[in-house]
């Protein structure tokens, strides 16, 4: 692990086109440190021992620890990023398994298919983070099958 800051400006610059103005500043503070894949690459972020996100190779963009998701969620005002579920929903969510479209009860209309997204409660405790199967306006149409594929529930860190 080292600290660079062209590295730290990076993902401070992902986080700001991924999550909106002010998210890099947010998710990322000077402390943090990286490792890097073996062609150099940012792999992870870190503060601490803790990892806040994962740039993906594939694509560049970031995936959220529930720390890093934590950060976000604090800073982001309701509904951005934000699945509401179901109650009965709550306890198999925060354990890490998928958000399914039928327990949806709003969704951040601005969210798309693949997008870094908070899967909360009716009253906004983040339970989770994860990816986005469907668009927003879809997890509330359909009635079957996954809204959100869980990465990390707040009981299974």
């Amino acid at each position: 692990m080292r600290s660079s800051h062209a590295s730290l400006r990076r993902v401070r610059k992902i986080a700001e086109f991924q999550f909106g103005r002010g998210a890099g500043d947010t998710l990322f503070p000077d402390e943090c440190t990286f490792q890097y894949s073996t062609s150099q690459r940012i792999r992870y972020v870190m503060l601490g021992k803790v990892r806040l996100a994962t740039v993906r190779a594939q694509d560049g963009r970031l995936t959220l620890s529930y720390e890093g998701a934590a950060r976000l969620h604090a800073f982001l005002a309701p509904p951005a990023g934000r699945v509401v579920v179901h109650e009965d929903a709550v306890p198999f969510v925060s354990e890490g398994k998928t958000a399914m479209a039928k327990h949806v009860l709003s969704a951040d209309p601005n969210i798309r298919a693949e997008d870094e997204v908070f899967v909360v409660s009716e009253d906004d405790s983040l339970l989770a983070t994860g990816m986005a199967n469907l668009s927003g306006d879809e997890m509330l149409e359909f009635k079957y099958g996954g809204a959100v594929k869980v990465r990390q529930g707040r009981d299974k860190r």
